[in-house]
């Protein structure tokens, strides 16, 4: 690392707002790793739904029985489950109390406020609340669990907070296959326009205007009418439309520094005109492209947010907080509004660390607005 990287990181970790964006993002890249390991429910898709339980307020505490499942679910790797979960095992039963009464299991299963029902159960191969006999191989048939709910239940009675640790993904990956995507299309044309001007310069800033005269949202359901909906097509989606802020800038960038005398010189040289502008000029003038790529992946946030929203972009039942918004915002005006405001406060936090993030970077590499 050189000493000016070195000077930049220092003077970038003494910013208190760069410091706060640093450590949410760091946070937020954690949980997006370790989502099935330290989610409370780690199905795929944190899709347990319990309907008996929907619309619970946070902190919600449910006893349950844990059926053992006829038909196992296959065994999954670490990998497997670091990238989708893995399927339950068991089958939740919320229960209000039970009794044990020789070879049986008495259970009041809930049904509703004040609304019972009694089930009997063999009791030899289960095992109690907190035990830890069971193995792998030789599950045994039925458990008695305690669950807390800490932000509550949504109306299917999944748990918020892990479709929040899970829904954390959604968010990142669109945010980095939009950043990649709106950068390598917005600085090869900005940087072609810039270097070659002339006719290629009039046609690329013609596409340019074209684009940016065109709403975003609708520009990105235009182009998921072609691509359908989808999981990637919301990604790509969104990442041709941000491009243009890349594209303008990276030209006005490379318009200001391809007459400076090292340009003149790899000229003198014959160095061909690709080594010129991709070896000599562009890492000149990165500076200014950073700071719109951190202000480009808190947008797409946004974006994927309001698609989901509307229902066209991640679809269900892949947890994301837009769509999770969507899904609960009915209780905004009703006895929980948490259910959706915890998605919202999601969106909001991370989307402020990347903007507190772009603007440290802008004041540390002199951009100018």
């Amino acid at each position: 690392m050189t000493a000016a990287n070195r000077s930049i990181r220092n003077r970038l970790l003494r910013n208190k707002g760069a410091l706060f964006g640093l450590v949410v993002i760091g946070a937020a890249i954690g949980v997006a790793v370790t989502a099935y390991f330290i989610a409370p429910d780690p199905s795929p898709d944190a899709n347990r739904i319990i309907v008996e339980i929907g619309g619970r307020r946070p902190g919600f505490r449910q006893l349950f029985l844990l059926l053992k499942k006829e038909r196992q679910p296959a065994q999954v790797g670490f990998f497997g489950r670091l990238l989708n979960g893995r399927e339950d095992r068991y089958e939740y039963i919320p229960i209000d109390s039970y009794t044990r009464r020789d070879d049986s299991l008495i259970v009041q299963k809930f049904i509703d406020e004040g609304v019972e029902e009694r089930r009997s159960y063999p009791s030899a191969p289960g095992t109690a609340e907190g035990s830890r006999s069971r193995t792998k191989a030789n599950l045994p048939a039925w458990q008695i669990r305690t669950q807390t709910f800490w932000i509550g239940t949504d109306k299917y009675g999944r748990d918020i907070l892990s479709r929040l640790l899970i829904g954390v993904r959604v968010s990142l990956a669109v945010g980095m296959v939009t950043v990649l995507l709106s950068l390598s299309v917005g600085v090869l044309l900005g940087a072609l326009a810039g270097y070659f001007r002339g006719r290629v310069d009039e046609i690329i800033l013609w596409l340019v205007n074209v684009i940016w005269s065109i709403p975003t949202l609708l520009l990105v359901f235009a182009i998921m009418l072609l691509l359908g909906k989808g999981f990637w097509q919301v990604f790509i989606a969104i990442g041709l439309t941000l491009w243009v802020n890349v594209a303008r800038i990276v030209r006005g960038q490379v318009l200001a520094v391809r007459e400076r005398e090292y340009v003149e010189a790899a000229r003198a040289l014959g160095y061909s005109h690709g080594r010129i502008l991709f070896r000599h000029i562009l890492p000149n003038v990165m500076g200014p492209v950073w700071v719109v790529a951190a202000s480009n992946f808190a947008s797409a946030i946004v974006i994927e947010a309001g698609l989901s929203f509307l229902g066209v972009g991640v679809q269900p039942p892949q947890p994301s907080w837009g769509l999770m918004i969507k899904e609960n915002y009915n209780f905004i005006i009703t006895h929980n509004p948490m259910l959706a405001l915890a998605p919202g406060l999601a969106i909001m936090l991370l989307v402020l660390a990347f903007n507190l993030l772009g603007n440290a970077l802008r004041d540390l590499l002199n951009v100018k607005a």
